[in-house]
Parts: structure tokens; C-alpha cells; sequence
């Protein structure tokens, strides 16, 4: 039997496509549907068990949304110490071990897990997407991409399913964190192995010309001013919901049956969401996506309040779902139009500005739930502010749109 030639032993050990898709979907589901918001589902099970109260909470969230922020900006100025897949696995392998520190019964050393929980997730994200994109790009099946930025609301639902069963259990916090951590530790074998071999060059994306890219000049610091702040706005507009749901459920229909299933239905929409995003033509002006996507959040996280029953809460976890992964998708899409030559750099901006509209959600909450009369009350004023800024983020994709026609000729191919 004669050899393989090395060109077809080099192929042979390649992953299949379908298996760097799936890998970058699971790993993705295990750095933001467990290490980011894992805590979500597992919160009304500390504050059954007393080992929190709600500030206390919101402080952990706002650490690990921090740990986030930190991550995604270390991901872009510190020197590379190791290839994308070796990356990758340091941050998986950190989630796992950072969550199961969550099942120990050392509170004070909570915030520090949770803000290093989120920088571990950052680092999954940026580098498994870029990983992925990349060498599904050599394969010429650079269309699978879309099916990675699943991986947020398939570990969002998968997360609320698992807390759903175990708050049926009666289990305690401690044992629920544990056995995420092992939820963890599962998927990440799944994918484990396809994480291998050098980093390949980012894919070529079409950009504008020069000359188009001279005809947008006019106007386009005070256009990149507002658009940051839309971008920021969301950040905010979402994360109440995404970090209280499940406490706003207890706190509106206490005693359902679905007060566990919320979670889940979120994680649906994100995952319907990034499907269809991925199949709308690039020719549609972004800012007109990203006003649908801004009113649809906004009736989303307000919804509840406006039909505070078990069809409102579950039209409202999906509608809030619905554009998490699409809105960021749809602003990446502009900034290349916006700045062509400096697109990275933008994309990292608007990431850091996310984070700190994440970051602000928590504590905000924390403030008024201390100052109302309950925590109904406090809930309703946190969501309904929520609410109106991402209205006020979608009035400013129109004045962009009004103030700054695009010139179809620089439109994105």
C-alpha cells in the first residue's frame, strides 16, 4: 500500500468545516451562556438560599461585565503570547475552573471569580470567532460563520434548561454551580481537539473605495460620535433584563410553572435572531436594521411591565433575545462602511463603549430597587428606563440616516 502524500496527511488532519463551526458554537456557548451569564438563572437559587441579596448581585454582575470589558481590551493591545486555539483553550479552561469556584463558600472571593470569569469569556469570544472565521475561510465555506454567533443564546438556553431541572431539584446554589461547571467541562471536550495547529490570515472582506471612501469624509467625526453612543445605549438598553429576568418573573408571577423557562426563550431568540441576520442582503441600509432591532428590544424588555402576564413574559424574553446577536452584527457591518481602512480599531471601540453601557445596567438597578417602595417597583422604573434609552439609541440611527445618506456607490458589496 503505497503512502499518503504529506499534502493529504496535512488535509486528513485538518477539522471538517461542519466541525470548526460547531466547535466555535459550542465554545462560544460555554463562554457566554456559562461564563458570562450563567449567573443569570443561578441568582434566584443564592438569593433562596441567603447567600446574597440583590445589591450583592447586581455587584457581581457588574464584576463579571467588567472582567468582559478588561478581556476584550486586552485581546486588542497586549502582545500575542500564544496561537488563536491555544488561546482559546486557556479561556475555556479558565471558565471551567472559575466557575466551579463559585460552588465554594467564599463570598468575598466571588466578585474576584466573576470579573475573572468575564475576562476568560472575552478571550473565548475574540479568538474562537476570529479562529473560526479564519479557517472556515480557507475552506471556501466561509457562509458556516454565521452559525457560530449561535453559540450565545444556544448556551443561554441550554444554561436555563439545566437551572430550571435543578431548581425542581430543590438543589442548592452551591451544588448548581458545580454542576455547571461540569456542563462546562463536557462541551468544552467537545471541541476541545478541533482547537489546534496556526493561526491563518483574517478573511478579505470587500471595503470601499478611496474615492467613495473620500466622499464620506464630510460629516463623518460628529456621525462616528453619535454612533458610538447609539452603540453604547445598547449595551445598557439590554442587560437589566439579562441579568434579572428570572428575579423580575419571581417578583411579577410568583408560583408559575415558567418562571425558570424565560431564560431559556431568550436564548431562542438570540439564536433565531443570528440565523436570520446572517440571511439579510448586505445592500439594506445597517442603520435601518439597527432601528428595527433598538424598537424591538425596547418593546421587548417593557413588554412585561405593559402585559405583566405568562404571554407577556414570554413574548418579552424573546423579543429581547431576538436582536442581541443581530444588533452587534448590523454595527460591525457599518463600521467597515464607516471606516474602511481602520475598521478593527472602530470595532474595538464600540465593543469597549458596549461594555461600559453594560457595566452602568446593574448598579443602576441596585440604586432603584433601594429607593423604591418594593422591588416590583424598583424593577419597573429600572426596565422602563431601559426601555426609553434604547428608543432614544434608535432616534439616533434616524438622525444619522437623515443627516448622512449613504452614497450607494460605498455601500458594502
Amino acid at each position: 500500500m503505497q503512502p499518503l502524500p504529506a499534502a493529504d496527511l496535512k488535509n486528513r488532519a485538518q477539522p471538517a468545516p461542519i466541525q470548526i463551526a460547531w466547535a466555535g458554537t459550542i465554545a462560544l456557548a460555554v463562554a457566554m451562556g456559562i461564563g458570562r451569564f450563567a449567573f443569570t438563572p443561578l441568582l434566584p437559587m443564592m438569593l433562596h438560599d441567603g447567600v446574597i441579596d440583590l445589591g450583592h448581585g447586581s455587584h457581581l454582575a457588574t464584576a463579571n461585565y467588567l472582567g468582559y470589558l478588561v478581556g476584550a481590551l486586552l485581546c486588542m493591545v497586549l502582545p500575542r503570547i500564544a496561537t488563536g486555539a491555544v488561546m482559546i483553550r486557556i479561556g475555556l479552561a479558565a471558565t471551567i475552573l472559575l466557575t466551579a469556584g463559585m460552588a465554594l463558600n467564599w463570598p468575598a472571593l466571588w466578585p474576584v471569580l466573576r470579573f475573572a470569569a468575564g475576562l476568560a469569556s472575552a478571550l473565548v469570544f475574540v479568538f474562537s470567532s476570529g479562529w473560526c472565521l479564519a479557517h472556515l475561510a480557507q475552506h471556501g465555506r466561509a457562509s458556516l460563520g454565521a452559525t457560530i454567533f449561535t453559540g450565545p443564546g444556544v448556551g443561554i438556553a441550554l444554561s436555563g434548561l439545566v437551572a430550571t431541572l435543578l431548581v425542581s431539584l430543590q438543589l442548592r446554589a452551591s451544588i448548581a454551580w458545580a454542576i455547571f461547571a461540569g456542563l462546562a467541562l463536557v462541551l468544552s471536550a467537545f471541541c476541545w481537539r478541533v482547537f489546534r495547529g496556526p493561526d491563518l490570515p483574517a478573511p478579505v472582506r470587500a471595503t470601499v473605495t478611496a474615492q467613495s471612501a473620500s466622499t464620506r469624509s464630510s460629516g463623518s467625526h460628529a456621525e462616528m460620535a453619535l454612533f458610538s453612543l447609539a452603540y453604547g445605549i445598547a449595551g445598557f438598553g439590554y442587560i437589566i433584563t439579562a441579568t434579572f429576568l428570572p428575579v423580575i418573573a419571581r417578583t411579577t408571577l410568583p408560583g408559575s410553572v415558567w418562571l425558570d423557562l424565560f431564560w431559556p426563550i431568550l436564548g431562542l431568540g438570540v439564536v433565531i435572531g443570528a440565523l436570520i441576520a446572517a440571511r439579510i442582503p448586505h445592500r439594506i441600509d445597517p442603520r435601518i436594521l439597527l432601528i428595527a432591532c433598538y424598537l424591538i428590544q425596547a418593546l421587548g424588555v417593557v413588554l412585561c411591565l405593559i402585559l405583566p402576564s405568562l404571554i407577556g413574559f414570554i413574548l418579552s424574553s424573546f423579543l429581547v433575545g431576538l436582536p442581541f446577536t443581530a444588533l452587534s452584527f448590523f454595527a460591525m457591518q457599518d463600521v467597515r462602511r464607516l471606516r474602511p481602512e481602520h475598521a478593527a480599531r472602530f470595532m474595538g471601540l464600540l465593543t469597549a463603549i458596549y461594555g461600559i453601557g453594560q457595566i452602568a445596567g446593574p448598579p443602576l438597578a441596585a440604586h432603584l430597587l433601594a429607593i423604591s417602595g418594593s422591588p416590583a417597583e424598583g424593577f419597573a422604573r429600572a426596565l422602563g428606563t431601559a426601555s426609553a434609552t434604547l428608543v432614544v439609541g434608535a432616534g439616533l440611527y434616524l438622525i444619522m440616516r437623515l443627516c448622512w445618506p449613504i452614497d450607494k456607490r460605498s455601500a458594502l458589496k
